[in-house]
């Protein structure tokens, strides 16, 4: 699956437990009718893929939905979800040398053109009708 939108904010990689979990969380606005903010959290070595991306950008997200069963000491189960990203890319263009017009030669100053000279209509008159 694909998200689309706006970034809003890219937070810090933060470890979890004695085994070194790491997640970091980023939020993006979706480009819809009705805009909705969405928690994407990309874990483990994904995290320093956010590295090169900031607020602002407008990207595409492929993602996976998790889904987490959890049993509470009173005995109650609770259901969770998370939308984890794996990769991202900028939807806007590049910035590229190779790929830009070349300049336009510069326009010569007006006072470098000859007037237009007057001439006897009737000597030119060459028209069929």
């Amino acid at each position: 699956m694909e998200l689309q939108g706006t970034i809003k904010l890219i937070d810090t990689t933060k470890t979890y437990g004695s085994n070194g979990f790491q997640k970091r969380e980023m939020v993006i606005t979706t480009m819809e009718q009705y805009p909705q903010p969405v928690k994407v959290e990309f874990v483990q070595d994904k995290c320093s893929i956010l590295d090169s991306y900031q607020v602002g950008q407008d990207v595409k997200i492929s993602i996976n939905i998790k889904g987490r069963e959890w049993v509470n000491p009173q005995g109650q189960t609770q259901y969770f979800v998370s939308v984890q990203g794996w990769k991202i890319e900028s939807l806007q263009p590049a910035a590229s040398a190779d790929n830009s017009a070349p300049p336009m030669p510069p326009t010569p100053p007006m006072d470098s053109f000859e007037p237009a000279k007057d001439f006897d209509e009737d000597a030119h008159d060459d028209l069929p009708f």
